[in-house]
């Protein structure tokens, strides 16, 4: 749904401000603006934008007032009438709102928006009278009169100036020549604040004085693009102009090149300190300043010093090159200058201030083909100004949804189907939308807008008009941009319903016939030639005739004649003198027939007069008429009647037979054939002498239309059975384009696995469409008893359906029928659901009753079925049962209509219910429960709509109200759905679809989309929830514009989809700017905190399987990472030998180089000091130190687990770690480490498991740690030598501790509702604790605390489990007050001077003003919250687990459970990304041919690629809901650079091939019905090899996507690895240009010789090698690896499980093993360096790069990749020292092995030909 269309229908969300209308009257509002409350209320209704002149209705000037020569004209420019003001003196001349000097506008908005054009050679002047908070009045004055910058008191006058861009540039005055559109955007706060050092109140009054053009004036606390409007760029982080503020953009033309934009002033911008080249310069420039200086942006862009302030407009040079050279790059490379949209905040607007500027080494492309997001890099900054979408108050996008396909056809009518002139495409209707189809691609476009279904379309013989009539009277037609889509005319028809329309070729003329009001038949004609150039429709004729009117056709000769056909009647018409006459033609024996269409033709002879057309009509008894148009007389008449043929299989067809005819509904006609379609359900093709039939096409109903394409080619057929295709002659091939129900659709269902979509409908019919083609794949059909609802197995292929007998069936989609049936009910099934994990399934019923089935085996069974469940009257609805994603709690509503039963889903025990019957005081009636909805499993939400118009918000573990959506719509509301980031819900409200921000808790209200014409009866998310599916009348599918992702980490999730050719799903796409690392010092960005997403659900298979209870994933809930900290689980290799000993790595082969990632499992494990610039954090083992602005880092390891938590000492020299114990240590351990050496001063071991804090008392002699729940210890440790001075046993979980700051001797511990103060008594060297509790009130309700800080002395701030703040008085040891500060747990509270910080589980991280809250102490229990008020907010893509700010709260770094690390600007309202990595398991790392680039593929579903000099992420593909599992770069033989490709595994057995260069997935295939587990190219790139967990080897076409060989001798053992060497293999007696291998985990490898040109695969050797009978291992096995030598073409390598841990090396030429290297652990992975001798072995945790031959190695050296399974994000980078080896045996032992900083285990190989060494683990590059 497009901008445009919802500016029609239901107003913008800019618009919304007019349902205020009057709200403050002139004279009043200055008032009301001056105080504090009533400025507010003067913000809500003006909240987004006001229109000022329809608000005062300028157009009436009764509230407003003109003098002189003011008019009304229409711009030529912008199409639409504006204001003309006008005269030689400008005080005699203006337009002056309000009326009256003594009123006051009372306009609260920020800024003002004032779309006008300075008349040619002219002056103008525009008067701003502006109020100060202090009611102080200030006039603003800008005028191209005024030749300097003035400044008194009460009046700014600031001079307009416009240059033109040519070399003389002190050309001022009046506008020139050309002065275009101008949108100027004044910042009225900031023109006070700089100018006067005033503060804004209001905007007073406006006079707008001569000479110029005004549009419109426009107030708004938004900060709005204008070169960006609607669903344009949709995807860009900027604020777009709303729809009825844009100017309008002619296609292939950029808005700069029209118009101008003016920021004014420009000092709320900063823009480089040096010019920047773009790509693309505007035309004009903003000049501030004491002299002309351009800036290469239409932006103002420095504060002006010394108030040498004159706006200056540049006009371009016939010369000036608008264009710089760009130098070729090896990636796509797209500069983008956007300017900020300064959003205001939901929970108050007008605080944000305008962003500085941003250099971001990255840039967004849309790509239009695709359709994909995606990212690159840039080695030249580019200035980006990107918003933060976290704090917008509303969508960003809007629109959030855009229309993407629609399964259906007709609705009103199945008659209306058309060609396009050129054949290339189809329009047809479907119910209240216009749908145009391209028969080659099957890609939809839509014009939308109508409200009623369409009964009649026509469209010129050029493709510029289309025109359309809608159902319901009285009709209203429109007229559209056939081209753009743009709705051109709408305008109401004489006509009470319109039947047909008939364009004439040139579009000219429109005809159309109806029934008036009386019922009487009624002919029209209007004048439309005009419309495309501005003009309106005119209606030139009108007739009203008695002769009853099927079918009308304008003649493509002379569009003055037309002729229409009916009940006994044909008749030619004509147009003239303003009349329309007609005249009968004479029928003779047929005037009795019921003629149902026509269609002309020329002539034989070619005569060009418009008599001299032939009109062929065609009736329901089989005849049909020739007629002679110019001697109107019958010249041939033919009947068709069936007659059976003996032996035929079909009727044939003969003319002029007695007997019945064929009922013929309609024909077309071209030069040489006649199409006919008939009541029988056959299309034929006839001669035009009707001698026999050339073709025929029988469908399942009867044809209702029938069109022959415009190159008689073709022929367009459509059924009232609600099918569309069309017949190709030449190839004799029938296409179906559209099927449809023929009903309304009652209820859908999703398949997540193969991308289906089923659906219900009146028509008695069970549908199955795949979502991709939207083409009808099944069809169950059920004529006794109709299906209700429907649901699909979450992992067979079968579905259940309910009918209204109360059976419930299964249905098996491979074999086409029913599987089981059940009869447990005893009215019509009304609601029907299964389990996530498929296991059950459950059932109602109208009368009441819930049934049971287990689903675990195909043949399902009855559990349970209890009577008086549900309630009984309750409607068929898709919402009427609701399963918990977690598959644990079924939700209904029953026993009666105003009660919601929450139960096991297992036990059917009834855990709660929730009685929400209310009295509606509308109605006066009770309100009940229409429909319910769970949220995902980590919020516990239940949602529910009632009949009084509201959706409910309930935890659903108690029952209590969490917040309510009133007024969501009129009438109640049948479906609802919550996406499963929790960020949109999604209604059907009646006939549109709405969606609200849930994340947001003020949200301005819902976006509403319409395109239905009956009530939507069912929304649901796709299961990547890329899209949205609604069904009503028709089933639509709307593409997400925004981010959402099944994401456990709430609110929200990264932009991803699917980036496929076309128009094909979006299911990849690259991440977005704030997706990437900082590029040097920390800038702040508009970019919103992506919030990456994990699977939402376990996937199938060993190898694609992961528990994100074990991974790095975030946790499902909140909470828990607040209590503790659970490390990655690291498991002791299970196939190293127990106590071996490894030798240092002290001058070893390996260094680490650089690491990009960030331990979000931890809590408050990151620590800044901004006086210092000292930074660290940690990331799994390593604790990171890191340069902000060179980039460069220390790494400190020695953990020998994962650490949990860091704390910096107050002098920051000292700073300690902590981690959890491992398999070698059974107690944790503490590091202190010397900060200005980094070397680690002390080791302590601490009996508790895991350290769950860290803190130094102020004068830094002591330092507490706090061990987690399973330890429940307290202990304190002197600094001096570190011994442990006190110990405490805790009785219950403490979640956090700390100093008081200004009283060593006092610590405070937060828990499960108590707040212990503990006093330090010194008694020599011991020190004792004095405890002292105090529970928390339970008016603050709170639970748990979960945070604390200090403030103020002596105040205490506890953040809460439940969202709360409540503040103690230490001295008193009470709590005082208490505030909501969040709907989730707080985790962090920071506090310095009178702001306070917190964070929280749902992301949010919020800045408080708390400076008079230590006034409130002296109250007591009395003291109120509402002192306390929130400053700014913004939304990051995790829990916040730390923080570091500094003093001022100004800046800060802030950590999330995402594993992302933030820099914060409070003051600028930004928040840049400076460290993330991936945030799951990474599988894969591959490399570019030239070695400038990396891949790496992960667990997220994301493959990202590096630069591997800076190692800086340059573009990320990301598919939802699977995990990427392998990798393969395209080799260098393949084609140029540019042509690089990725090919990417996938759990669910696809396969993905990305385009490197144009960013973009060029092909999905699916060659595996499993997981794969490994992919390579052939040597020359043309052919794809895949292994999967099945043993299966496809051969696979990544320019074509199929499948052309499957290799089955592995099956049973899953594929390791494929390696490809190119190799002649002649010396090995087989034919090929390959050679390659696949080794499987049964300890088997096979060697083939291929080539795939000529298709030929031939086995050359198989190698099985032993496994022993026992293994000194746990768990899996290692795998299987094998490779090939690199510089012997004859040698093998394998490692994997055997008798001995070795590699070996296999020559196939001599068929044996030449050589074993004896190896101290298992192999986890292998890879061989193809630039030097050396081969790298990866193990569980340990790794060692022996040598590889006895010859001296080359410059180059290579080390192999890790995989770690429960280690998070993390990218290590290591720098290679070599040596020179000597024999296999003598590298053996020269190397090393290098227990790095990893946490897990070695499991995959990677191979790169380059110098740099890489290692991927938890992301780990060598």
């Amino acid at each position: 749904m497009t901008a445009e269309v919802m500016a029609e229908v239901a107003p913008l969300p800019g618009s919304r401000c007019q349902a205020s209308r009057g709200v403050l009257c002139a004279g009043r509002a200055e008032a009301k603006a001056g105080s504090s409350s009533g400025g507010a209320m003067a913000r809500a209704w003006q909240h987004p934008f006001l229109n000022v002149f329809r608000h005062f209705r300028v157009d009436e000037w009764k509230r407003s007032a003109k003098q002189g020569d003011v008019a009304v004209v229409t711009d030529k420019t912008l199409k639409c009438a504006v204001y003309r003001i006008r005269g030689s003196v400008s005080a005699a001349n203006y337009i002056q709102l309000p009326k009256s000097s003594t009123q006051s506008l009372g306009l609260t908005g920020r800024y003002l928006y004032v779309l006008f054009r300075p008349l040619p050679s002219k002056h103008f002047v525009i008067h701003l009278d502006v109020s100060t908070k202090d009611n102080q009045v200030i006039r603003v004055s800008f005028s191209n009169l005024f030749k300097e910058f003035k400044s008194t008191a009460t009046w700014l006058q600031f001079p307009f100036v416009l240059e033109a861009r040519t070399p003389r540039r002190d050309v001022v005055g009046s506008a020139p020549p050309g002065a275009r559109w101008t949108c100027l955007q004044l910042d009225l706060q900031d023109v006070l604040l700089v100018y006067l050092n005033r503060c804004y109140g209001h905007l007073k009054g406006v006079r707008l004085c001569a000479s110029l053009l005004v549009r419109n004036l426009y107030t708004s606390d938004l900060c709005f693009e204008p070169a960006i409007s609607g669903a344009q760029w949709a995807k860009l982080p900027v604020t777009p102009m709303p729809r009825e503020m844009t100017f309008p953009v002619p296609k292939g033309e950029s808005w700069h090149d029209r118009y101008i934009h003016i920021r004014f002033p420009r000092d709320s911008l900063k823009v480089p300190s040096k010019p920047i080249e773009k790509s693309c310069s505007p035309p004009e420039t903003v000049l501030l300043g004491p002299g002309p200086q351009p800036f290469p942006c239409p932006v103002a862009s420095s504060k002006p010093v010394g108030f040498s302030v004159s706006p200056v407009v540049q006009m371009p040079s016939p010369t000036a090159s608008g264009r710089a050279p760009l130098a070729p790059r090896p990636f796509l490379e797209v500069s983008l200058s956007q300017e900020r949209s300064d959003a205001s905040n939901a929970d108050g607007p007008g605080f944000h201030s305008l962003e500085p500027w941003a250099q971001v080494e990255a840039s967004e492309v849309h790509t239009a083909a695709a359709d994909t997001h995606v990212l690159t890099h840039e080695s030249a900054e580019v200035p980006v100004a990107l918003e933060d979408t976290g704090s917008c108050e509303g969508f960003l996008p809007d629109p959030v949804l855009r229309l993407k396909g629609i399964i259906g056809f007709g609705g009103h009518s199945t008659r209306q189907a058309l060609w396009t002139p050129d054949g290339a495409a189809v329009v047809y209707p479907c119910h209240a939308v216009i749908v145009v189809l391209l028969v080659d691609t099957g890609e939809q476009r839509f014009f939308l807008g109508h409200t009623d279904k369409v009964s009649a379309l026509a469209l010129d013989g050029s493709s510029s008009l289309l025109a359309s009539a809608q159902a319901r009277a009285p009709s209203v037609m429109r007229l559209w941009d056939f081209q753009t889509g743009r709705c051109l005319c709408l305008f109401q028809s004489p006509m009470h319903v319109v039947c047909s329309l008939s364009f004439s070729d040139s579009g000219a003329l429109l005809c159309g016939v109806g029934k008036d009001h009386h019922g009487r038949t009624m002919v029209v004609a209007w004048g439309t030639g005009q419309v495309g150039l501005g003009g309106e429709v005119v209606v030139l004729a009108k007739a009203h005739t008695d002769f009853d009117i099927q079918a009308f056709r304008v003649t493509f000769l002379d569009e003055t004649r037309m002729a229409s056909c009916g009940q006994g009647s044909v008749r030619l018409w004509r147009l003239r003198g303003g009349a329309l006459r007609s005249c009968p033609v004479d029928l003779g024996e047929h005037h009795a027939l019921q003629f149902t269409d026509l269609a002309f033709k020329q002539a034989q002879d070619g005569c060009p007069e418009p008599s001299a057309a032939m009109l062929f009509v065609c009736s329901r008894s089989g005849h049909i008429l020739e007629i002679d148009c110019q001697r109107m007389v019958v010249r041939h008449a033919r009947r068709l009647l069936p007659t059976q043929t003996p032996g035929g299989p079909h009727p044939q067809k003969q003319t002029f037979s007695l007997g019945p005819g064929i009922a013929i509904s309609s024909l077309s006609v071209s030069p040489a054939v006649c199409a006919v379609g008939s009541e029988d359900g056959f299309l034929r093709l006839w001669p035009l002498d009707f001698s026999s039939v050339l073709l025929e096409a029988e469908h399942e109903g009867p044809v209702s239309s029938v069109r022959v394409s415009p190159d008689g080619l073709r022929v367009l057929s459509a059924t009232s059975s609600g099918h569309l295709g069309f017949l190709d002659t030449l190839s004799r091939v029938y296409h179906m384009l559209a099927r449809s129900h023929t009903a309304p659709v009652l209820a859908l269902a999703m398949e997540q696995r193969r991308g289906q979509l089923a659906t219900v409908s009146q028509d008695r019919t069970v549908r199955i469409w795949d979502l991709a083609t939207l083409q009808q794949l099944y069809d169950f059909t059920s004529s006794e008893d109709a299906p209700c609802t429907v649901t699909f197995h979450p992992t067979r292929p079968t579905f259940f359906c309910g009918f209204s007998s109360g059976a419930v069936r299964s249905f098996s989609l491979e074999a086409a029928e029913v599987l089981v049936e059940h009869t447990c009910h005893r009215g019509a099934v009304t609601g029907l659901i299964a389990t996530p994990d498929g296991r059950l399934l459950f059932s109602s019923c109208s009368q009441g009753s819930l049934a049971q089935y287990s689903c675990a085996d195909p043949q399902w069974h009855v559990l349970r079925v209890a009577a008086d469940m549900v309630c009984p009257d309750a409607p068929a609805s898709p919402c009427a049962l609701a399963v918990s994603r977690d598959g644990r709690l079924l939700a209904f509503v029953g026993h009666s209509r105003c009660t919601v039963t929450v139960m096991g889903s297992a036990s059917l025990d009834e855990l709660l219910r929730v009685d929400i019957g209310t009295l509606d005081l509308a109605s006066g009636r009770l309100d009940s429960a229409m429909a319910v909805c769970f949220g995902p499993a980590a919020l516990g939400h239940l949602l529910v709509s009632t009949s009084s118009n509201r959706v409910v918000v309930l935890d659903a573990a108690s029952g209590r109200v969490i917040r309510e959506l009133p007024g969501v719509h009129p009438e109640p509301c049948p479906s609802l759905t919550l996406s499963e980031d929790a960020r949109f819900l999604l209604i059907a409200a009646g006939r549109t679809v709405k969606v609200w921000d849930y994340a947001t808790q003020a949200s301005p209200g819902p976006q509403v989309y319409i395109g239905h014409s009956e009530p939507v009866q069912a929304v649901a998310f796709s299961p990547d929830q890329q899209q949205v599916v609604s069904a009503g009348d028709a089933v639509f599918l709307w593409d997400i514009l925004a981010t959402t992702e099944s994401d456990q980490s709430f609110p929200g999730a990264p932009p991803a989809c699917e980036a496929g050719p076309g128009t094909g799903p979006l299911e990849d796409a690259a991440s977005r700017a704030s997706e990437l690392p900082r590029q040097q010092v920390p800038k702040p960005s508009r970019a919103s905190p992506p919030r990456l997403g994990v699977c939402a659900r376990p996937l199938e298979g060993g190898d694609g399987a992961r528990d994100t209870r074990n991974s790095g994933a975030p946790r499902t809930t909140y909470l828990a990472s607040y209590k503790s900290f659970t490390p990655a689980r690291v498991s002791c290799s299970p196939h190293s030998a127990k106590g071996t000993s490894l030798p240092p790595a002290s001058g070893g082969w390996l260094r680490l180089k650089a690491v990009v990632g960030y331990g979000g499992n931890g809590r408050a494990n990151m620590v800044w000091r901004p006086d210092t610039g000292f930074f660290a954090y940690t990331c799994g083992r390593l604790v990171v130190v890191e340069d902000l602005h060179s980039g460069a880092q220390q790494h400190w390891p020695g953990h020998p687990a994962e650490i949990s938590t860091l704390a910096l000492s107050h002098s920051a020299q000292v700073l300690a770690s902590a981690s959890g114990h491992s398999s070698t240590t059974a107690h944790c351990q503490i590091r202190v480490w010397d900060v200005s050496g980094g070397l680690c001063q002390h080791l302590i071991s601490h009996r508790s498991t895991t350290v769950l804090a860290l803190a130094f008392s102020p004068d830094d002699r002591l330092l507490v740690t706090l061990g987690d729940h399973d330890g429940r210890t307290l202990a304190l440790w002197g600094t001096a030598t570190y011994d442990l001075v006190s110990y405490t046993c805790l009785p219950e979980p403490v979640h956090g501790v700390a100093f008081n700051p200004w009283d060593a001797g006092e610590l405070t511990c937060v828990g499960q509702g108590t707040v212990t103060f503990r006093l330090l008594q010194r008694r020599g060297a011991d020190i004792s604790l004095q405890v002292h509790r105090e529970p928390v009130p339970e008016a603050v309700g709170a639970g748990e605390l979960t945070s604390l800080c200090y403030g103020a002395p002596p105040l205490l701030y506890c953040g809460t489990s439940s969202g709360q703040v409540c503040v103690w008085d230490t001295r008193a040891g009470r709590c005082f007050l208490s505030w909501e500060a969040d709907d989730g747990g707080i985790g962090l509270l920071l506090f310095s001077g009178s702001r306070l910080v917190s964070g929280s589980s749902t992301g949010r991280l919020r800045l408080w003003a708390v400076g008079a809250v230590s006034e409130l102490r002296c109250k007591g229990s009395g003291a109120r919250s509402s002192s306390v008020f929130m400053e700014h907010e913004l939304l990051l893509d995790g829990a916040v687990v730390s923080a570091s700010f500094d003093d001022s709260m100004d800046t800060g770094i802030v950590g999330t459970t995402a594993g992302t690390l933030w820099f914060v600007s409070w003051a600028e309202f930004t928040s840049t990304r400076l460290i993330s990595g991936h945030r799951s398991k990474v599988n894969e790392v591959v490399f570019s041919p030239g070695e400038s680039h990396g891949a790496t593929c992960s667990e997220d579903g994301s493959v990202r690629v590096w630069a591997l000099a800076s190692m800086e992420l340059v573009i990320q593909f990301q598919v939802l809901n699977q995990s990427c599992l392998c990798l393969a770069w395209s080799p260098p033989c393949c084609g140029r650079r540019e042509q690089q490709r990725l090919a990417a595994g996938y759990g669910d057995g696809s396969l993905r091939i990305f385009s490197v260069s144009r960013t973009a997935m060029e092909l999905k295939m699916h060659p595996h019905p499993v997981a794969l587990t490994t992919v390579v190219f052939s040597s020359d790139g043309q052919t794809v090899l895949s292994g999967d967990k099945d043993g299966l080897v496809a051969v696979s076409h990544p320019r074509t996507g199929t499948t052309f060989r499957v290799l089955s001798d592995h099956q049973g053992a899953p594929i390791s690895t494929i390696c490809v060497t190119c190799r002649e293999c002649e010396d090995l007696g087989v034919e090929g240009t390959d050679l390659w291998l696949a080794a499987s985990g049964d300890q088997r490898v096979s060697v083939w010789a291929s080539d795939w040109l000529r298709n030929r695969c031939e086995l050359v050797d198989w190698l099985s090698f032993p496994m022993p009978a026992t293994m000194e291992t746990q768990g899996h096995l290692p795998p299987s690896l094998a490779a090939f030598c690199p510089w012997d073409g004859a040698l093998l390598m394998y490692v994997g499980p055997g008798v001995y841990k070795e590699v070996i090396i296999y020559n196939f030429c001599q068929k044996q093993v030449v050589e074993k290297i004896p190896l101290p652990f298992f192999a986890m992975s292998l890879s061989l360096s193809p630039g030097t001798h050396l081969l790298a072995v990866g193990f569980a945790g340990l790794h060692r790069p022996p040598g590889c031959s006895s010859q001296p190695p080359a410059t180059r050296s290579w080390c192999g990749r890790f995989s770690a399974a429960e280690m998070q994000q993390g990218l290590w980078c290591w720098a290679s020292r070599l040596v020179t080896p000597g024999t296999w045996a003598q590298a053996w032992q020269r190397s090393q092995v290098v227990n790095g900083p990893h946490a897990g285990t070695g499991q995959d190989s990677c191979k790169s030909p380059g110098a740099s060494c890489c290692k991927f683990g938890d992301l780990k590059i060598l």
